[in-house]
């Protein structure tokens, strides 16, 4: 952690994830205006991000080595999509999308954590999925339904980075999060390579920079995910899992709103409703599951 948490009040732990998260929530702008393709901007970012995370972290090559190579695939699949579905798609819809994750978790959760299902859970999913079902509505471009699908895949990745990332918490020699963050990181800029040398123009194509460009990357991989990402992890240790992940649902109510300020990018009214339903079912089956636990 890059700095002492010990004596960090719980209103400064709330504050520093609610600032996360608004840092998050900008990543839909800035991803429109840089002028790469979806593969350019994933491997600029997640140099960037890994190289922040290791002057922050610094971390030793043990340290890296326990760190899941399945997380880091997962992980790496998740920033790949959700850059990919912002390019292709609204980015009010990608990270609704996105936020289908957290229902996967719970669907899965019984096969892979071995923790019960609820019938909450079951709720929630199928109100999550008739949100998702509102994304679909009304003419689509084939651009914007590839974009929405790519966003589906994103929210699946998601799940399954989080899932992978709590079963390693439990065992008995855990590898931790910066740790499987960063090589999440790495596993993409690396697989961002053999893309752009298939895509049309190649890596010059791919990986040539304005000005302006490497202005939003430096951006988006040490503000957006590495400040972001240190003020979240050590907002966690005062700041319970639940409220945190109410306090990150700023993310996905302010995108599209910078978006929308930024390049003009304006919602369906089917995607802000099926979005609305998405973050209740979420919120819901959060706050039911810390009533519970209370």
């Amino acid at each position: 952690m890059p700095a002492d948490a010990s004596h960090l009040t719980l209103r400064s732990g709330r504050l520093q994830i609610a600032l996360a998260a608004l840092l998050w929530s900008s990543g839909g702008l800035a991803i429109k205006l840089v002028s790469l393709p979806a593969i350019g901007v994933v491997f600029w970012r997640s140099m960037v991000t890994a190289l922040f995370f290791i002057l922050v972290f610094r971390p030793s090559v043990a340290r890296l080595r326990k760190a899941s190579l399945l997380s880091a695939f997962v992980y790496a699949g998740m920033i790949l999509t959700f850059v990919s579905a912002t390019k292709m798609t609204t980015a009010a819809n990608a990270i609704f999308l996105q936020y289908t994750g957290p229902l996967y978790v719970l669907a899965l959760a019984p096969f892979v954590l071995k923790e019960p299902f609820r019938k909450a859970d079951a709720v929630a999913i199928a109100l999550a999925l008739s949100g998702m079902s509102l994304f679909f509505v009304g003419r689509l471009e084939a651009g914007a339904l590839a974009g929405n699908l790519v966003a589906v895949v994103s929210g699946v990745f998601f799940g399954g980075t989080v899932l992978l990332l709590r079963r390693e918490s439990r065992r008995d020699s855990p590898s931790d999060g910066p740790m499987a963050v960063l090589a999440g990181n790495l596993v993409a800029g690396l697989l961002a390579v053999p893309f752009a040398l298939a895509s049309p123009g190649g890596l010059q194509a791919s990986f040539a920079l304005t000005g302006r460009d490497v202005l939003l990357l430096l951006f988006l991989g040490v503000v957006q995910m590495g400040v972001a990402y240190a003020l979240f992890v050590r907002g966690l240790t005062v700041v319970s899992a639940a409220e945190a992940s109410l306090l990150g649902m700023l993310e996905p109510l302010f995108n599209p709103v910078w978006t929308f300020l930024g390049v003009g990018e304006r919602p369906s009214g089917w995607a802000i409703l099926g979005g609305g339903i998405v973050l209740l079912a979420v919120a819901g089956r959060t706050l039911w599951a810390a009533r519970q636990r209370a």
